[in-house]
């Protein structure tokens, strides 16, 4: 199974890229979590740049269609989703790589509830298959764990593991493509 991570935040020290780094770490054999690198050099969303299909687009556009499923990890800047993410779901959004295909929502905030609820509107617009068991809040702020500390403390590793288990279960059922 190979599961497509992408983390809305550029930041080098982000709790959302050490939760998804924690969760490739941890995955069981069979299961291969790529964390993508590549939101950052996405232009400006641009509907008139669309028909072009600049490089950073049709590279992240082949990573979601080449993927089983995806996981998406996100801060909450200002009560709304991350200027990085909302700019790479603006490129797919005409897209077919997000329909139903099961995915899953990482918050590494509690706090964080009004974005990663603009985000679920966003992603089920775009007919994904939201995996709900698979979505979970983890507390990380102020928690001082990195990604090693993550995956190995044992509560959030469990939440980890089990979201994989609901996505695991979630790609199963899925209909042939």
């Amino acid at each position: 199974m190979n599961i497509l991570a992408l983390s809305g935040s550029l930041r080098a020290a982000s709790l959302n890229t050490a939760l998804l780094r924690a969760l490739a770490r941890i995955a069981p054999p069979g299961v291969e979590v790529h964390l993508y690198d590549g939101l950052g050099a996405l232009p400006l969303f641009n509907p008139d740049d669309e028909a072009g299909d600049p490089a950073p687009v049709a590279a992240l556009r082949r990573a979601i269609l080449a993927a089983d499923a995806l996981v998406i990890a996100s801060p909450e800047y200002a009560h709304g989703v991350s200027g990085v993410m909302k700019n790479a779901l603006d490129w797919m959004v005409s897209s077919e790589a997000f329909i139903d295909l099961p995915l899953a929502l990482f918050n590494a905030s509690p706090r964080a509830s009004i974005a990663q609820a603009a985000l679920r509107e966003t992603l089920l617009t775009m007919s994904v298959r939201l995996v709900d068991g698979a979505c979970i809040t983890l507390p990380l702020i102020g928690s001082g764990l990195d990604v090693d500390g993550i995956a190995a403390q044992p509560q959030m590793r469990a939440a980890l593991l089990a979201a994989l288990g609901h996505l695991q279960a979630a790609v199963q059922t899925a209909p042939a493509q």
